[in-house]
């Protein structure tokens, strides 16, 4: 189960994929709005979509001669939300500890306290 899951992590462990589900978490796709969007040439894309098909996370439907990419499972939404959530706490904790190194005060709310 262990690979299995690695496996998966894994599939996600690429800038054009996440960026692929962060847009197909707002509403279906069809590559050629992808790719006004997402700064990758089109073969690059068109072989990051197999990898996400192949491991299940997005589907294929041909509407004519478009091909347009939806998410396979609506909990991706999800996942990318807690993806988000757990990096903003991560990147807020390099902040203060960066803060700490420069001898700064401690930032409360998003405002940094100032000395009197």
């Amino acid at each position: 189960m262990y690979r299995v899951k690695a496996e998966f992590f894994k599939t996600l462990g690429h800038p054009v994929r996440i960026r692929v589900l962060e847009l197909l978490s707002l509403r279906d796709h069809a590559v050629a709005e992808m790719l006004k969007v997402i700064d990758t040439e089109p073969a690059s894309l068109s072989q990051q979509l197999a990898v996400l098909r192949r491991s299940g996370l997005v589907r294929a439907n041909r509407e004519g001669s478009t091909v347009v990419y939806s998410l396979a499972h609506p909990q991706v939404e999800q996942l990318l939300d807690v993806a988000r959530s757990i990096l903003t706490g991560v990147l807020a904790g390099q902040v203060e500890l960066l803060d700490d190194l420069r001898g700064r005060p401690p930032v409360a709310d998003g405002v940094r306290a100032t000395e009197g």
